[in-house]
């Protein structure tokens, strides 16, 4: 391995230095590449676009890592798509693609016997292909619908050997297809979410408050009772708060632990005060229907710990609290 040669850098900086190297020469790579981008290109993602099918890639060693991760991507950016190890294929799993369907050849050099083993039997099959390769010439190249030929000056091994800079340039090349296909489908962050329930993305935009809610044994107490018989409701409810409702099951007012112990600092006698006339009827609601995220910001907003949840017809549905939403990740 051949290391920078100047006698004044410290081993640490030798080694800084290699590595910007690496990625000078991958950047430069990537920047060659998007350099040449032309009608390959927008041919690839017309193929993609049109097809009925699913996008199949296929490679093998460090292609077919990189197809992998490209089948990935497709698939959960609205584009149905999975990976074919170019060996399997030709032993039986052909089978799973179908003349629908569009392949995605990976080989930089063009030549990998496993990958033109299968191109006759999927000629055959009507199937159009795409090569993804470095070598205009190659037997893939020449063989495919769309040839996208990623040309590279060396790799950034410092022998030069292993696929670096070409494996980049591939990636970042499907990448770029991937988000051409997406904008010309109009996928969007909820379309995204759906495919990502269990992200971030995916509970703030999909998880709604009725999904978190709490619904069972509820402190609710009539306005007209008591307030010993609200606090005791607040107690079972271990939300630290009792919410007054009308004979119609419409949310009147709300009282807290904290306005208990302002009550109980004044040494006033609960048991001689009726709930109506301390609780507080500046209630912060939120209809269930809506967002988890937005309970968040709600009570983010008003610096309280729970909601009243109300339906369409501003029932009283349930509560929604800051530790339910911590609990289900809502962040």
């Amino acid at each position: 391995m051949k290391f920078a040669k100047d006698l004044n850098m410290t081993p640490d900086e030798v080694l800084l230095e290699e590595g910007r190297k690496a990625l000078r020469i991958e950047r430069d790579s990537i920047d060659s590449v998007e350099k040449e981008l032309g009608q390959p290109f927008v041919d690839a993602v017309k193929l993609i676009l049109n097809t009925k099918g699913n996008v199949i890639f296929s490679g093998v060693g460090k292609s077919g890592h990189v197809g992998r991760k490209l089948a990935a991507t497709f698939s959960s950016t609205g584009t149905t798509s999975f990976f074919v190890h170019s060996d399997e294929a030709a032993h039986g799993d052909l089978g799973m693609i179908k003349p629908d369907d569009v392949f995605v050849a990976i080989s930089f050099s063009g030549e990998s016997d496993e990958l033109l083993t299968i191109l006759p039997a999927l000629k055959n099959l009507n199937i159009r292909i795409i090569a993804m390769t470095g070598r205009a010439e190659s037997s893939l190249a020449r063989a495919a619908d769309v040839s996208l030929v990623t040309k590279i000056t060396r790799e950034a091994c410092p022998l030069n050997l292993a696929p670096t800079s070409s494996t980049t340039v591939t990636m970042a090349l499907g990448d770029a297809i991937a988000s051409a296909v997406m904008g010309a489908k109009k996928f969007s962050r909820e379309d995204f979410a759906r495919s990502h329930p269990a992200g971030a993305l995916g509970r703030r935009l999909l998880m709604r408050v009725q999904d978190v809610m709490r619904t069972q044994n509820l402190p609710i107490v009539s306005s007209q009772a008591s307030l010993m018989d609200a606090v005791e409701a607040m107690s079972k409810g271990k939300l630290g708060v009792v919410i007054g409702v009308d004979s119609s099951g419409i949310p009147e007012g709300i009282f807290t632990e904290g306005d208990l112990c302002k009550i109980l600092r004044n040494t006033i006698d609960i048991n001689k005060v009726s709930f109506k006339d301390v609780m507080s009827r500046e209630l912060k609601s939120i209809y269930s229907h809506l967002s988890a995220h937005s309970a968040l910001e709600e009570i983010k907003k008003y610096k309280v710990n729970q909601l009243i949840v109300i339906d369409s017809d501003k029932n009283f549905s349930g509560i929604v609290h800051i530790q339910d939403l911590i609990a289900r990740k809502v962040c």
